[in-house]
């Protein structure tokens, strides 16, 4: 029952890591109608400034706040200045979000090599439920998913942010009619998108250590996640990071692990196929 209890909270910790990921991802594509092939070297780079932070001496949390809002203002640049000029061509767009995150994976490789670096967990120990024990650090991250999870659908659904950026969705020509600014909400939602990426990379470097491909190891998950939930809402990612997560983390502990990342695949390409338009379609919160 124990190992039960624990096996369960492991595919949890790593659902939620999943879910932290496609949040920015699925964001990224609804609203804009790309795929941000940079996502996983973004969350490389929260990974990074972590690292760096403690390297510098300073506080662990200093970094991972850091994270998100330095990816974030990255991903605002990046945006302005390269992926905005091939929205009328989505494929060269995602050509584009590729290359620039091979630059990025690149650039940090020459920076700490082919080392693997451990950042040490914030909030150290174990939490003991009677003869079973969780990592607290790991219960962290859940928790920060789901607080992460609610205010980005209050963001989303409650507030003029959120309106202008659903109306830019909806109807481009309309918004700008109504005088919003499509190219800022363009801009910021990348950028938003892309500090969700960096606090995903920030919160997971103690558990996986920093080393150049660790957002290759997410974005093909987060890219299936996304298509199994659906394009165009804020639940639908997340219900597909729900089940690619679940299935990802799950089925190593009754098969060997290269065998359940096929099989997870394989699922996900044979889901798609039936039904193209993912878990949950249509456009809105």
């Amino acid at each position: 029952m124990a190992n039960a209890f624990v096996a369960a909270f492991e595919i949890l910790s790593f659902g939620a890591i999943i879910v932290l990921i496609v949040l920015g991802l699925g964001i990224i594509a609804s609203m804009m109608g790309i795929f941000n092939f940079a996502q996983g070297e973004f969350v490389l780079l929260g990974a990074y400034i972590t690292y760096l932070a403690h390297a510098k001496g300073l506080p662990i949390w200093t970094g991972m706040v850091a994270a998100p809002f330095v990816v974030g203002a990255l991903g605002f640049v990046l945006e302005a200045l390269i992926i905005r000029r091939f929205y009328a061509a989505p494929i060269v767009a995602m050509l584009g979000t590729y290359a620039l995150g091979l630059i990025i994976r690149e650039s940090v490789r020459g920076l700490i090599g082919g080392f693997y670096l451990t950042v040490p967990e914030p909030i150290g120990g174990s939490i003991d439920i009677g003869a079973m024990h969780i990592s607290a650090w790991r219960f962290t991250i859940i928790v920060i998913t789901l607080l992460v999870m609610v205010g980005c659908y209050l963001l989303l659904s409650r507030t003029s942010f959120g309106l202008r950026m659903r109306a830019t969705l909806e109807n481009p020509s309309l918004a700008r009619a109504s005088g919003i600014s499509t190219p800022l909400m363009y801009g910021a939602t990348f950028a938003f998108g892309s500090a969700l990426a960096g606090l995903a990379g920030a919160l997971i470097v103690p558990v996986f250590s920093l080393y150049a491909d660790l957002g290759l190891r997410f974005l093909i998950q987060g890219f299936v996640a996304v298509m199994v939930g659906g394009v165009g809402s804020f639940i639908g990612p997340v219900a597909g990071a729900g089940v690619i997560g679940t299935l990802s983390a799950a089925l190593p502990w009754v098969m060997a692990p290269v065998v359940a990342d096929v099989l997870v695949f394989v699922l996900a390409i044979v889901f798609i196929k039936f039904r193209p338009q993912g878990l949950i379609a249509g456009k809105g919160v």
